[in-house]
């Protein structure tokens, strides 16, 4: 049936008295609606029906994705509502971030809406209830039939306890008990949110936490055979290229198996509205539009620096099937959004691959894999 005309719907009508109230209150309103839907099969068909997009499917990492856009990390951190993102018509979730300590977070407010320039500045700090619990969730959606046939991933942090040459244990810990439950994993080093957290982009801190997960995870395919899980690294929007390149060279066969272009940036663009100036100023990643052009950008460099042999995912700045196409076009094989559902509403799914079908035909290309990259050629 799909969803045409919900996005502007929602713009009009529902996102005005929605912005009106607390941002972190209505996250967890949404998280809490989602998780009653998920828990009802004859609900979820419905939302389905409405939402669910068309079939644009995709092979990644070994994966099948039945279309290239999905939920970026920090909607879903607990797994409260895994099931609801499917029948929404996402092709994959990445949960998360979840660490290995439970965590309250960093002190509220702490989520804060540049409305005119589209973006939102966080500082969460992984809020999350501990792995073990995220995990013991995952067991019981799946006890329930209710687990979803899309890939569903996991967002790893360290705990803001553990000391940074604790951080590869931290990280081991986390994966191996949700090692049984997700289809992927990513390494997440790169959220300004975690005091020195970016600083285990270093290229020997970072090559030791990966390390640590391989061994566990060839321990745990020893005990249980089958098919390895792949791990990728999200990167930070404010690298270097030399920097990039350093982690790049990391993504080889045993350690990690591609990227995640990009997380929340710490820089701000010009802007002559004092109200999104006072967002701005508040400490904490920023992301939707003011990050879209610098990550293509980024993922331009990681493409053309493999020579497309370095699997990317895209995300930061994605509204509409342009901003999924650009993102595709410079070299990603997946996209994912959040913020851009959050000013565009739950319709957006639908649109973006609904669109991407076109660009493809107007194209006149066959398959997705074939657009990967396509801006160098």
């Amino acid at each position: 049936m799909g969803a045409p005309g919900t996005t502007w719907l929602y713009k009009k009508l529902l996102r005005p008295v929605l912005f009106e109230q607390n941002p972190e209150e209505i996250h967890e309103r949404l998280i809490h609606t989602l998780g009653w839907v998920s828990r009802q099969e004859l609900l979820c068909d419905a939302v389905h029906a409405f939402f669910g997009a068309p079939e644009l499917p995709v092979d990644f990492l070994g994966l099948r994705f039945p279309n290239p856009v999905g939920l970026a990390a920090g909607m879903d951190k607990e797994a409260m509502a895994v099931p609801a993102w499917a029948a929404l018509g996402f092709g994959f979730t990445e949960l998360g971030a979840t660490t290995w300590l439970a965590q309250p977070g960093n002190p509220k407010p702490r989520v804060f809406r540049a409305i005119s320039a589209e973006g939102i500045v966080n500082r969460m700090g992984f809020n999350n209830d501990g792995a073990e619990a995220v995990a013991r969730r995952c067991a019981d959606w799946r006890a329930k039939g209710r687990w979803p046939r899309h890939p569903v991933g996991i967002n790893l942090g360290k705990s803001k306890l553990t000391p940074l040459e604790q951080a590869a244990e931290d990280y081991q810990k986390s994966f191996r008990v949700l090692w049984p439950h997700l289809d992927f994993f990513v390494v997440n080093v790169s959220s300004p949110n975690t005091p020195n957290l970016r600083q285990l982009q270093d290229r020997t801190a970072l090559t030791e936490i990966l390390q640590a997960l391989r061994e566990c995870q060839r321990e745990l395919l020893a005990k249980t055979p089958g098919p390895a899980k792949p791990i990728l690294v999200k990167v930070a929007p404010d690298l270097t290229w030399d920097a990039l390149d350093e982690i790049l060279e990391l993504a080889r066969p045993g350690l990690a198996d591609g990227l995640v272009a990009t997380n929340t940036t710490i820089s701000r663009p010009a802007t002559t509205d004092p109200r999104v100036a006072k967002v701005y100023a508040e400490t904490g990643g920023l992301s939707g539009k003011p990050v879209r052009v610098r990550s293509t950008e980024v993922i331009h460099h990681l493409y053309r620096q493999s020579k497309g042999r370095v699997p990317i995912m895209g995300v930061g700045g994605i509204f509409n099937a342009e901003d999924a196409w650009e993102k595709i076009t410079a070299g990603a094989a997946l996209v994912q959004i959040y913020t851009g559902m959050v000013y565009e509403g739950a319709g957006v799914v639908h649109e973006i691959v609904t669109g991407l079908r076109a660009k493809l035909a107007e194209a006149g290309l066959k398959d997705l894999s074939q657009a990967v990259g396509l801006a160098h050629r």
